[in-house]
């Protein structure tokens, strides 16, 4: 077995991508149900491949000069759909350590279990950090349940990255396929970096509609970062725009969300935004580059 050891050279890459989804194996197994897809596709309107493997995206992001956080979502109890195996994900990100970099997704809901693997993950995988999707996951992240597997990742040393604000994933179906968004209210993880101030918590997407909430927990909090990813820059809430350029620009990271998004389509509008051309590249890669312990 072949542990992930990254091999990135931050000066030979335009961006560091902190949010891509691994959406297919190699046996034509899929992250979510057809259904679940679907809802998420029509959300998203994208344009890219829908369901990409760990090849297919060291392929796409070498050819653009960028690398990329690479993961799923373990939500094997809440959805009842078997998750891929993030142990073949960081074993394949191995042979593309140039230019990939393996979270992890363990399922809350699996109590000890979840966290012995996750310890698993990081020590004989190499894992660099770990995704947790709340809403699709069916847990709230302050509950005091999930404490051990917070203190775990804190004593590891890897960054826990979590979906925030508005779902895409059940949009338009039914209940939302019983999806709650309020498990996705960043200031459930308010508790979360406050009780484990050595956990580096990333909040993923703009936090519609609690977007003020992340901002402040992220000036509020050293250990919490934003990850810009899921909406193309040129919606993005005006108070988050003002926050990047300026009192968060090191605590804000580029991420896509692809294949729901591409990365040029991102980093295009991103630079329409009006910042200052200074805080870009910190932006687009170096303050992912010391989040992730790459500088």
């Amino acid at each position: 077995m072949t542990i992930y050891r990254p091999a990135i050279d931050l000066g030979a890459i335009t961006a560091l991508d902190v949010h891509v989804h691994v959406e297919a194996d190699d046996h034509g197994h899929f992250s979510l149900d057809q259904e679940l897809l679907d809802a998420s596709a029509a959300y998203f309107k994208g344009d890219a491949p829908r369901t990409p493997t760990v090849a297919d995206l060291a392929e796409r992001y070498r050819r653009a000069g960028m690398a990329a956080v690479v993961f799923t979502v373990d939500a094997t109890t809440a959805t009842g759909h078997p998750a891929l195996s993030s142990e073949d994900i960081a074993q394949q990100a191995a042979q593309h350590a140039d230019v990939l970099i393996p979270f992890g997704s363990v399922d809350p809901l699996q109590g000890d279990a979840a966290v012995q693997r996750a310890r698993r993950l990081v020590e004989e995988h190499g894992v660099r950090g770990f995704k947790f999707h709340p809403s699709l996951q069916g847990f709230s992240p302050d509950d005091e349940a999930y404490r051990p597997l917070w203190a775990t990742l804190e004593e590891l040393g890897v960054p826990a990255l979590f979906h925030t604000g508005q779902n895409g994933i059940g949009a338009g179906l039914p209940g939302g396929r019983g999806l709650k968004l309020r498990y996705s209210n960043p200031l459930l993880l308010d508790d979360v970096a406050a009780d484990f101030p050595q956990l580096t918590v990333i909040l993923a997407h703009p936090s519609v509609p609690w977007q003020a909430e992340a901002i402040s927990m992220a000036t509020h909090k050293a250990n919490i970062f934003i990850d810009l990813s899921g909406w193309r820059p040129k919606y993005f809430p005006k108070e988050l725009v003002h926050a990047a350029g300026r009192m968060l620009r090191h605590k804000v990271l580029f991420g896509s969300d692809y294949p729901l998004l591409t990365p040029e389509r991102w980093i295009e509008d991103f630079e329409q935004l009006g910042l200052d051309p200074a805080v870009l590249p910190g932006i687009l890669k170096g303050n992912a580059g010391r989040v992730l312990g790459l500088t």
